[in-house]
């Protein structure tokens, strides 16, 4: 489906509940699946990823396609790895065929795991025979996905001799891995990091109850939609100030962008401030799920700056530095933008029209991937969505 999106007024009164946290839940559902207990999860995400997650968790199926659920995919990887005598098929679809998996295989690998390329060296499909995986000491690259790192951690406090995971090179998305850890210590899990070292010794998970709290990557979307408009007071609701959240950086970075970002009785409350941008470089070492919204902005504001820190980039859904240089270009001519099944690209574009008038965004329903209820939270704030036919 492809939608016609504009706002009449550029003025943007709202409020709206953000949905959970998608990268919460997932670390969540795996770590209950690896619990002996169980862990009742309350406000489990609602995106396409997670739910493809939790139904595979709970299914018998021997082949199991995860469409484009690249961190789902990066989980399953280790978990199947411990199902000892039972044999799987893991696939994806053709993006995540393109993804890569060689380094998270080749750690698995030495841990003990049994995994196969049926086609492609280095890529999916997976061939997975689970085994009895004892852990110990390996190293892993930082430098290509930080969810290598949060798969192998979520299975190590299960392993007979523990994890002790030396983090070679730059780590990318750091925030991701403590998301991870912090995660596991709510579940009763000991770990220590000490400069690139991380330890967990073996230990069990402890069953408790656990409620997810609202997305801060959603987020920022909306203090891009306060940035573009002419007036404001968009209030969010449950997004937590302490989140474990690394996106949460976005209430920083976006002040200066013409967004007061206030929190008042459970809320996140945003109104229209002076811009006083005065930076030259943007690094998303720690946060590069940031860049499409913030790229997008400051292209409407006409403002140059340079991003460092966006080397995972070209391996997420598309390659989003190449997809939004491509898609901006359009804006002062066709304004029919591509999302390239990438649900960010859909969310960092669709504001736009505050900018750009009236814009057509193709394949519309990719938000369905984190955030389901983006079109009608759109709506809900003064925003004109039109479907198109394909």
């Amino acid at each position: 489906m492809n939608y016609k999106v504009s706002h009449p007024t550029k003025i943007v009164n709202c409020e709206i509940t953000l949905p959970s946290s998608k990268s919460i839940s997932n670390r969540i559902l795996i770590i209950r699946a690896i619990c002996k207990e169980n862990i009742k999860i309350e406000n489990l995400s609602n995106s396409d990823d997670t739910q493809i997650l939790a139904k595979t968790l709970v299914s018998n199926k021997r082949i199991i396609n995860i469409n484009n659920a690249g961190t789902s995919f990066r989980f399953l990887t280790s978990f199947l790895c411990l199902q000892e005598n039972k044999e799987f098929i893991l696939t994806g679809s053709d993006r995540i065929k393109q993804r890569p998996i060689k380094e998270l295989v080749e750690v698995l690998r030495k841990m003990g795991a049994k995994i196969e390329y049926p086609d492609q060296e280095g890529f999916a499909p997976l061939k997975i025979l689970g085994t009895k995986i004892t852990g110990g000491c390996i190293k892993i690259n930082g430098g290509i996905s930080s969810q290598f790192i949060s798969a192998i951690l979520l299975i190590s406090p299960i392993l007979d001799h523990g994890i002790e995971l030396e983090i070679t090179g730059e780590l990318v998305s750091k925030p991701y891995v403590l998301m991870t850890l912090k995660l596991m210590s709510e579940f009763g899990i000991k770990w220590s990091w000490n400069e690139n070292v991380i330890k967990i010794r073996k230990q069990n998970y402890i069953a408790k109850k656990y409620t997810v709290e609202p997305d801060w990557s959603c987020a920022s979307f909306w203090l891009q939609i306060a940035s573009l408009s002419d007036k404001c007071n968009i209030k969010l609701n449950g997004l937590q100030q302490d989140s474990i959240q690394g996106d949460r950086k976005i209430v920083d970075i976006f002040d200066s962008l013409g967004v007061s970002s206030v929190f008042r009785n459970d809320k996140l409350i945003l109104t229209k401030q002076k811009n006083t941008f005065r930076k030259n470089k943007i690094n998303l070492i720690e946060n590069p799920d940031l860049y499409q919204p913030l790229k997008c902005t400051l292209y409407a504001k006409n403002i140059n700056v340079k991003f460092t820190g966006l080397q995972t980039l070209k391996n997420k859904e598309t390659d989003r530095i190449s997809a939004v240089k491509k898609e901006i270009e359009k804006l002062n001519s066709s304004k029919i933008i591509k999302s390239y099944n990438d649900h960010r690209m859909a969310m960092s574009f669709a504001p736009m029209c505050l900018a750009f008038e009236e814009l057509q965004i193709n394949n519309a329903e990719v938000v369905n991937k984190s955030y389901p209820s983006f079109w009608s939270d759109l709506i809900k704030s003064g925003f004109i969505v039109s479907p198109l036919s394909d």
